[in-house]
């Protein structure tokens, strides 16, 4: 009996971790979903793609290093502060760089429906790189959210495009690419050290290896001139508390409990989240599509999930 009851107790912690993961990255991608359009704003009202990266990675460093002050201090060893700071030139600089020039030359229509693409890129990559086993169901529950961000994306589709739509595309493609490595090479890690630890190491290196490609871009961006106003100043505010500070805090903390292919399959909520922004907004009506993707999405979610 007394073995039993801590079998229960231990399968009652793990399921209670295990929402908190679910909870962590779904937080996560309704900021990232809200990301996309606030970013595509600032790219054509305020700042190069070298300035909007500049910017994240100096303010996230900064707050990451003042919250480290206030948390119990974790030694990381030498092998995994490499992998940790390899993983920040891969899933923040390289990634989101390629996000941020995509986006100016795309619509946030067709790097939405690219974006959809990252859990069929991360189980493949998973698969070929630490051997994670594909099963019928996963790929099946992976095929439900895709299909489900696709109905969304193209029935919304709109016939004002980008500056170089094939390039934008490209790159969005690129962008997914590295972001799916960054989500295996950094599932081990992510279960030794606190998101903090992980998190002001990744936007140190990050700050270091932008800053110097990026020091003309700052100095020439409007918002950083006479021409700033409040409007620019809230939506880059946004993009470096939320969209950068709390949503690379939830990833690797939902890492911890979940596997990497879980984790890519919420990426599929980002295109929604936009559209129903833009419904609240006024920039949209709501349509048929719109809640059965989202039943879709979740779905698909449930399904890769569920043992």
């Amino acid at each position: 009996m007394e073995v039993y009851g801590l079998i229960s107790n231990f399968a009652d912690v793990m399921e209670k971790t295990k929402i908190q993961g679910h909870a962590a990255v779904l937080m996560a991608n309704v900021i990232f979903g809200l990301g996309v359009p606030v970013t595509k704003l600032l790219l054509d009202q305020w700042v190069s793609p070298m300035a909007y990266m500049a910017t994240r990675c100096i303010g996230a460093a900064v707050i990451f290093w003042v919250i480290s002050l206030f948390v119990p201090h974790e030694r990381v060893e030498r092998r995994d502060l490499m992998v940790i700071m390899a993983g920040g030139l891969l899933g923040f600089v390289i990634s989101q760089t390629l996000t941020a020039w995509a986006l100016s030359f795309t619509s946030p229509v067709y790097f939405s429906l690219i974006a959809t693409l990252t859990p069929v890129a991360t189980m493949l990559c998973a698969a070929l790189l630490i051997g994670e086993k594909m099963t019928r169901r996963g790929v099946a529950g992976v095929l439900i959210g895709i299909a489900g961000a696709m109905l969304l994306v193209l029935m919304g589709w709109q016939s004002g495009h980008g500056t170089n739509d094939l390039l934008g595309i490209g790159l969005a493609f690129l962008s997914l690419l590295t972001w799916a490595v960054y989500l295996i090479i950094t599932r081990k890690v992510s279960g030794k050290y606190s998101a903090v630890t992980q998190m002001k190491w990744v936007f140190l290196v990050s700050t270091v290896a932008v800053l110097p490609f990026s020091w003309g871009d700052l100095q020439g961006a409007r918002l950083y001139g006479e021409a700033w106003q409040w409007s620019g100043a809230l939506e880059m505010a946004f993009i470096v508390v939320f969209a950068t500070v709390a949503g690379y805090f939830a990833i690797p903390y939902a890492m911890r409990y979940l596997q990497a292919t879980t984790v890519s399959v919420y990426t599929n909520l980002q295109p929604i989240i936009a559209s129903l922004v833009a419904i609240a907004i006024g920039q949209d009506v709501m349509t048929w599509d719109k809640p059965v993707a989202l039943v879709l999405v979740l779905l698909s979610a449930y399904i890769v999930t569920k043992k």
